[in-house]
């Protein structure tokens, strides 16, 4: 059209042209910059140029072809000295807030903001500009130091990009020290926009850009990609960084506020914060003791002289410490506190801070004129609160009220009153009370006339008692490992969450008729190679492997028939060697050879491990026969027809399994059901035909409660319960026989005890059941390498089925095998293997134990995540 564009010039003083042929395409707008601006070519200077905002608003450029055409509407800047706003593009208008986690804090984190600072447009600038608008960003564009440091102040950006090209204009770095100089700045990132340099010319230092207050470098590039990746690198960087950083201030508030002593020190001791009722409780004022060792602090005489080495022996092991403690004030006055030092594991799993929670203990003089000190200054605004905090001290046993003062609390109803003090009646006057209600009504008189802070610890213990889950422990900082997470979650769970509509069925017949199986083997028949074998059956360094290979995967029928004639099985149960046989190979024939661990060879293994602890002498002279052969039973059948997944996928998955089992223990109760059906079932392989009915219900009851045992829900309760019941008397009689000059007799008193006897049976097959660990290193590797292929096959199909991922972690694009087997010795294996060799004494297991975790160590350290450092794979 060739006609000269038209020239308009705003009230506000803004400059726009228009060419107009285009005077229909209002889209078209451009807003020129203050002063003077060169617009299509044409040179442009106007008296209203001094009242032109310098942070402007891009608000209608076109973006470059590859970003396809898009329709701004034109909108005139808001004139008012500092506020130009930036009109932001579709994407970052429909950009949403971010979902961040630091520690156990949730954050909503809102769209980046980007301030740019250029004094003119170019190609750079414009890169910068639609990178924004492609990431969802509001930004603003600044020309001069004053307004972009205005801008700044009014809207805080989180990144700012300043252009370093040309000092021609403006001082790049004075900007950034400008900018740096203002508290908003702190959690700000700023990026240096430098040009190019030329292949012959010497790479520039970054410290200069660094000294001035700049984070980053961006060498010049006007490529939209190039910018747009530049700045998305920075927002998962440095600006989620410091957005955590900034969610601190809120943790800080509330240590500033809290009413206990709080102290944080360095793994080296180092004071690094003490709040402000620390400050009062001791005498001190802040700066007198931040940077300061513990140890150079005075220290009262009123301490255990082993106090010290006591509680710091516990923390540097990762162990929280609580106890009293007497500590002395800067006026020199000993003070007795509850204290609580919990260590706070950090980067490579290191303790890096030890957090220390004080609490006065209002027993003597001194402490009780602190505690009434303390009280005033935080009720002293509120006389109700101080009146409700005093009566509270005073009636401690709130949940423990006299009977008789129910009633006379109130008249308004009094046969509502008389009612329940006559059920309260009842309840105290029970002639059938629990263990723990006793238990619970000992505390309660205990509290009576005790001191203060005894009842208050008391009241604890009551809230603990009074708890469903007694033996389940609390994950705690070192087991915020997802590896362990998931473990725990994985193993110890029933399932998260029923979904309809994704059944999941056993692809094995589990009615599998007993003509298809092969004639059994009679032993005089076994092979030389596995007999030759099975002559090692009795050490611990048995290679199971060896046995499944030579067996051709029917390893449990040939270790079965050695175990069970060594321990005098066909005797006991009255049975022929030919019905024994019958029933190893309907077992065996149960298991599914497909899956990758749950097969017959680890039916086997344990039954080899079950065998092992049967021959202790601890073990040998707690037990009576009918438990070794209810142990070998057990062991033999409490994997049979395990579908290679675990409780909680079949809850999930919603399979026949879990509702009949009402997602309760689903595969054990399945594993005992299905095993009393198929030697119920043919009279060949009944092994139980020929006891009598009492014996058969004491022998099937103790089977089921040891392969019950195996389910994880409960593993912590019956840890936990042998070492109050067995390790514990046992370590205090032997004590007592030595110091007394005699024998120990706790052995042969288990067997005056069936519940001992019973704790010990469940950890013998527990230990058996999960004793890979503490085999050789080869097999320990051989295991885990198959557990991990089974927990991987899992996770694989929940994704297909789209079910919740029990162990998210068991991704086999992304595990790290060594990981998972810290993580599982470290929560579930050492304490146990340790109670239980305590009582049977094994050291080769304790030393296979220590070598193989030595193994995974090593390992991770190195970033493997296979079973093997990859020349070891090699070779």
């Amino acid at each position: 059209m060739g006609c000269a564009p038209s020239i308009h010039v705003s009230q506000s003083g803004v400059i726009y042209c228009r060419d107009s042929d285009e005077s229909n395409s209002p889209h078209q707008t451009t807003t020129i910059s203050q002063g003077a601006a060169t617009l299509h070519g044409l040179f442009v200077k106007s008296d209203a140029a001094d009242s032109i905002p310098a942070v402007l608003a891009y608000q209608s450029r076109q973006p470059p072809p590859c970003s396809g055409p898009r329709r701004r509407e034109p909108r005139a800047p808001r004139c008012c000295g500092i506020e130009a706003e930036t009109q932001t593009s579709s994407a970052s208008l429909k950009a949403s807030a971010t979902e961040v986690q630091i520690g156990p804090m949730r954050l909503t984190q809102d769209p980046v903001q980007v301030l740019l600072i250029f004094a003119k447009e170019d190609n750079q600038s414009d890169g910068f500009w639609w990178a924004c608008d492609r990431a969802g960003y509001s930004c603003n564009i600044a020309r001069t130091p004053e307004s972009a440091l205005e801008c700044f102040l009014d809207k805080h950006q989180e990144i700012i990009v300043i252009d370093h090209r040309n000092s021609r204009y403006f001082d790049a770095e004075d900007i950034c020290r400008s900018i740096r100089a203002t508290k908003p700045s702190e959690h700000t990132v700023i990026l240096a926009v430098v040009p190019r340099t030329s292949a012959d010319q010497e790479e520039t230092s970054v410290l200069p850009l660094l000294d001035a207050g700049f984070d980053r470098r961006f060498t010049e590039n006007s490529s939209i990609t190039a910018c747009y990746n530049e700045l998305i690198q920075i927002e998962h960087g440095e600006v989620r960084s410091q957005f955590k950083l900034r969610a601190c201030n809120a943790v800080f508030t509330a240590l500033e506020h809290c009413q206990e002593a709080i102290e944080i020190t360095s793994e080296d001791h180092v004071i690094q914060y003490v709040n402000p009722a620390f400050e009062q409780m001791m005498g001190y004022h802040k700066g007198e003791l931040i940077g300061k060792e513990l140890t150079e602090l005075p220290k009262s005489d009123k301490n255990r002289a082993d106090l010290t080495d006591t509680i710091n022996a516990c923390i540097k092991k990762g162990k929280e410490w609580q106890g009293v403690y007497y500590a002395r004030r800067k006026s020199g006055d000993s003070i007795q506190q509850h204290v609580k030092i919990t260590p706070v594991i950090g980067q490579g799993g290191k303790i890096r801070h030890f957090v220390s929670l004080k609490r006065l203990r209002c027993t003597n003089e001194n402490n009780k004129q602190l505690c009434k000190s303390h009280r005033d200054e935080n009720y002293s605004g509120d006389n109700s609160q101080s009146e409700s905090h005093s009566f509270k001290c005073k009636n401690r046993r709130k949940d423990s009220t006299d009977v008789k003062s129910i009633s006379s609390q109130s008249s308004d109803a009094p046969s509502l009153q008389n009612r329940r003090y006559s059920s309260m009646a009842r309840i105290h006057s029970m002639t059938i009370e629990a263990p723990i209600t006793k238990v619970i009504n000992i505390i309660n008189a205990a509290q009576e006339n005790s001191p203060i802070t005894v009842a208050e610890a008391l009241d604890r213990v009551l809230e603990i008692l009074r708890t469903t889950e007694l033996y389940s422990p609390q994950l705690g900082a070192k087991d915020e490992d997802p590896h362990t997470s998931d473990l725990v979650g994985g193993l110890m769970t029933d399932g998260l969450r029923r979904l309809s509509g994704n059944e999941y069925v056993f692809s094995k017949n589990m009615n599998l008729s007993h003509s298809h199986l092969s004639v059994p083997n009679t032993v005089s028949d076994v092979p030389p190679c596995i007999a030759q074998l099975l002559d090692n059956e009795e050490s611990w360094d048995f290679n199971i492997f060896e046995l499944e290979a030579v067996t051709n995967k029917r390893p449990l029928v040939y270790l079965g028939l050695k175990v069970f004639g060594r321990f005098g099985v066909p005797e006991f149960l009255n049975c022929s060697e030919a019905t024994l046989r019958a029933w190893l190979q309907v077992m065996e024939a149960n298991y599914h050879s497909s899956n990758a661990y749950h097969n017959s060879t680890h039916a086997a293994d344990v039954l080899h491990a079950t065998a092992f602890f049967l021959g202790k002498e601890r073990v040998k002279g707690s037990l009576d026969h009918l438990d070794e052969v209810a142990a070998l039973i057990a062991a033999t059948i409490h994997d049979v027809d395990h579908p290679g997944r675990t409780n909680s996928f079949l809850c999930n998955a919603g399979s026949e399994l879990a509702v009949l089992y009402n997602d309760t223990a689903v595969l054990e109760s399945h594993h005992t059901a299905l095993a009393f059906q198929l030697t119920a079932k043919d009279s060949k392989c009944n092994i139980f035909k020929n006891i009598d009915r009492n014996h058969y219900r004491t022998l099937r009851q103790a089977i089921i409660d040891m392969v019950l045992a195996t389910e994880m829900t409960k593993h912590f309760e019956h840890v936990n319960k042998f070492v109050n019941s067995i390790n514990k008397p046992m370590a205090s009689e032997e004590t007592s026989s030595h110091s007394e000059g005699t024998d120990c007799e706790c052995t042969a008193n288990m067997k005056n005890f069936p519940d001992n006897q019973t704790l010990i049976k469940r950890m013998m097959i527990k230990c058996a059941d999960v004793a890979n660990p503490c085999r050789p290193l080869e097999l320990c590797i051989e295991w885990a390498g198959r557990i991990s292929e089974e927990y991987f096959a899992q996770t694989d199909e929940e994704k297909r089925q789209g079910l919740p991922v029990v162990m998210p972690v068991f991704d086999r694009n992304t595990c790290s095998i060594p990981k998972s087997q810290i993580s599982f010795i470290d929560y579930f294996i050492t304490d146990m293997f340790d109670a239980w060799d305590a009582f049977a004494h094994l050291p080769v297991l304790m030393q296979h134990l220590a070598n193989n975790y030595k193994h995974w160590k090593m390992l991770d350290e190195l970033k493997c995540k296979s079973l093997r450092l990859p020349s070891e794979n090699n070779n």
